[in-house]
């Protein structure tokens, strides 16, 4: 399996992808969506920085978005702290996991349901956009900013569709440094608790095997970390997530 160091370079990548700004600096890694959305924007990586002039710095880049700090194993020790010290409030702590992905389990597709690929945004975005928690009023900014996405890898975007072509369930596919990471695994509220979730990821693992990927991984909420466990991820870190 893979790093821990590449798993957070392959994240890096994909967020980075909707970045409009300059934020590849090493030391400061910021992205900058245009989304009004907070984990569109946000701090990737703090290192060899003072957290005072680092913060400084962000709000600077970041100005006028709702935004997030990813506090990870690739920041600089104590970050967090530093940051708490400064007026941050933690908002969520979230595992990274990872996978072998030959070690994973199948879990059975819901009755009534496929896994495609799709390139069709103007249906895709809103359906991701509704679990995500983006506002009505941003769905056109991410829908413009997934156009224009570019970054170091591959991108697939799977819709999971019932009998009567509606999309239940999304993932995103993101292919960098060797590594797939998931991305908007979500299911609509009113076809939720079906296994339509663990399906998406299912396929998105399948992608991996038909290319030879040999690592999965995502970061995950504290709701779904135990179907992630189930399919056979497991933790291999964290990243706090705080916000001023």
């Amino acid at each position: 399996m893979e790093s821990t160091d590449t798993l957070l370079a392959a994240h890096r990548a994909y967020l980075l992808g909707w970045d409009v700004g300059s934020g590849a600096a090493d030391d400061l890694v910021t992205y900058r969506s245009e989304v009004p959305h907070a984990s569109l924007n946000g701090v990737l990586r703090v290192s060899g920085r003072d957290p005072r002039d680092a913060l400084a710095e962000a709000r600077d880049r970041l100005d006028g978005l709702p935004r997030i700090w990813w506090a990870g194993p690739d920041s600089d020790a104590g970050t967090a702290d530093a940051l708490v010290s400064l007026g941050a409030v933690r908002v969520a702590r979230m595992p990274i996991m990872a996978v072998a992905v030959e070690e994973t389990a199948t879990p059975p597709t819901p009755a009534g349901l496929r896994v495609e690929e799709t390139t069709d945004l103007e249906e895709f975005v809103p359906a991701y956009a509704r679990v995500s928690g983006v506002v009505p009023d941003g769905v056109a900014a991410v829908l413009e900013r997934e156009k224009a996405f570019a970054a170091d890898g591959t991108i697939v975007r799977l819709a999971g569709r019932l009998e009567d072509g509606r999309v239940a369930g999304t993932a995103v596919a993101w292919f960098s440094r060797e590594v797939l990471t998931l991305y908007f695994v979500g299911t609509q509220p009113e076809h939720r608790r079906r296994g339509i979730g663990a399906a998406m990821t299912a396929a998105a693992l399948d992608l991996a095997r038909a290319r030879g990927v040999r690592t999965a991984a995502l970061t995950s909420t504290p709701a779904g970390e135990s179907l992630y466990r189930r399919i056979g991820f497991r933790p291999v870190g964290a990243f706090e997530l705080l916000s001023f």
